[in-house]
């Protein structure tokens, strides 16, 4: 139940209108009470006075709390449904935002696929028991503590041998949920996973194909779909199992209501109208335990669900900001490494002892082989890692000093695996400085070298690249992004 209150900690700022869908759940129910108490009341009215006016006014009666009733259930269905869908815009901003403060380090190990399954299906499992599920258990305690109540007070030995059956139902709902749970764990699981496989054989599409290898492929994404099937199969015959066991317990009640509340109509100890009352309010209370099996399946899946997001979002970003950290203004360009060590997690050392330094002005090529630690010296300029020994200074100030924002907007970096956005060519370019004009764009891209290319295009710069710049080829990709670059104007330019 942790994650469920945690959950709720999203929805806790709307109390206001919280309370308000408190009051409509309750007068809808409530509503509901009233009207078999009438009923039978009519019923004994009829039977015994035959009074027209008496019976006239309670049908309008009922007819006026009927109509309070569908107002209040209009009520808590819109308030829930909006509280829903605002907590999970909360939830899903909070996990955005979260993801953007995480370092390399923790997308060296994560999947795509996982993270994009948690934005999304995890999120829409957690609205929708914010929505239903959250109406249900309030609705579900306001009326077995009004129906127990008020068959109490029409007969209580008839009372007592009804509530009877209630630890046995409640236990065999949590029994269910404790056996669902961990099936919708591995639903979850199961759907990220998909989400892995589809989102890498859609990106390397041309590999597959170049490599004939599209059977391959298949046969393993069938295989992690069946899994998912077996899975959602297995949830599905726990319900299947579930759901008679609980008709067949909602039925013993009626029948020992119909058998025992039968023989004191009889014997004169309980009206019709009284045993009309027991049997009505007995199929409400039935209807709303008929829906524990699905509020078991709900809240074991939202669980899974919700332990999944807070994975993340308990994920504390491996490099941040000091407390105390300043603002770097506009840098000379002066870098350099302080006997500088580095290793990736457990791995051995790729930095040891390194110590150089690059003057501002001054053009420095870094040479090696593969695995020698090139791009591990150009991630820790602009701190996407932070070192494990040693320092890095920027004009003599210690980049751990400062804030990220303020480092980053000196130090720009065009990577080897470049990435455009699904835009222009124009949007492309002036990524990092959205507020440019034409002129600064095209002076960007006739450093990088690529404007005659850009003005041949039918539509110039304001080409769309597709996905990832699929249009593009390798080399004016690489030019795209090195305009980008250009256009921050940075002290410190890192191709």
């Amino acid at each position: 139940m942790k994650i469920i209150l945690r959950l709720l900690v999203f929805v806790k700022k709307r109390w206001a209108t919280l309370l308000l869908g408190f009051i409509c759940i309750t007068v809808s129910t409530v509503g509901g009470l009233v009207i078999p108490r009438l009923l039978g009341e009519g019923i004994d009215t009829a039977l015994t006075s035959g009074s027209k006016s008496t019976i006239i006014t309670l049908a309008l009666i009922i007819l006026g709390t009927t109509l309070l009733r569908s107002a209040g259930r209009f009520g808590d269905t819109y308030i829930t449904q909006l509280v829903s869908q605002q907590a999970s815009y909360d939830v899903r901003n909070a996990l955005y935002d979260h993801l953007h403060k995480l370092g390399f380090a923790y997308y060296d190990k994560a999947q795509t696929g996982q993270i994009m399954s948690r934005c999304t299906a995890d999120i829409e499992a957690a609205r929708m028991f914010l929505s239903a599920g959250l109406l249900n258990l309030i609705q579900m305690f306001i009326v077995i503590v009004g129906v127990s109540t008020l068959i109490l007070t029409l007969n209580w030995q008839l009372a007592l041998m009804t509530l009877a059956f209630m630890p046995v139902i409640f236990w065999q709902t949590l029994f269910v949920s404790g056996k669902l749970q961990p099936i919708w764990a591995r639903v979850q699981q199961a759907i990220g996973v998909l989400g892995v496989t589809l989102q890498e054989s859609l990106f390397g599409v041309k590999v597959v194909k170049a490599y004939c290898l599209q059977d391959r492929e298949n046969g393993k994404f069938y295989g992690q779909a069946n899994d998912l099937y077996n899975d959602q199969i297995a949830a599905a015959r726990i319900q299947a199992i579930y759901t008679p066991v609980m008709t067949l317990l909602v039925a013993l009640p009626t029948a020992l209501v119909l058998w025992f509340g039968g023989r004191q109509v009889i014997e004169g100890n309980l009206t019709i109208g009284g045993i009309t009352q027991f049997i009505l309010y007995l199929g409400m209370m039935a209807g709303f335990v008929s829906r524990l099996g699905q509020l078991a399946n709900m809240i074991s899946r939202t669980i899974s669900a919700g332990r999944r997001i807070f994975e993340i979002l308990d994920t504390e970003p491996a490099v941040k900001d000091k407390p105390d950290a300043v603002q770097l203004g506009k840098v000379n360009g002066q870098v350099s490494f302080n006997k500088v060590s580095f290793t990736y997690g457990t791995t051995a050392a790729v930095l040891q002892d390194i110590s150089f330094s690059v003057e501002p002005g001054q053009m420095v090529a870094l040479i090696g082989g593969s695995g020698s630690g090139k791009t591990t010296i150009i991630n820790l300029i602009s701190r996407f890692y932070d070192v494990t020994g040693g320092s890095v200074t920027v004009d003599g100030i210690d980049i751990r000093d400062v804030t990220l924002s303020s480092l980053r907007k000196n130090v720009v970096v065009t990577q080897q695996d470049i990435f455009l956005f699904s835009s222009t060519i124009r949007d492309n370019i002036a990524y990092g400085v959205p507020n440019a004009t034409p002129e600064q764009v095209e002076s960007a891209a006739k450093a990088a070298q690529i404007h005659n290319f850009i003005t041949s295009l039918p539509d110039g710069y304001n080409t769309w690249v597709g996905e990832r710049g699929v249009t593009l080829s390798g080399g004016e990709k690489q030019r795209v992004a090195i305009a980008r670059s250009i256009l921050m104007d940075p002290s410190i330019l890192i191709l």
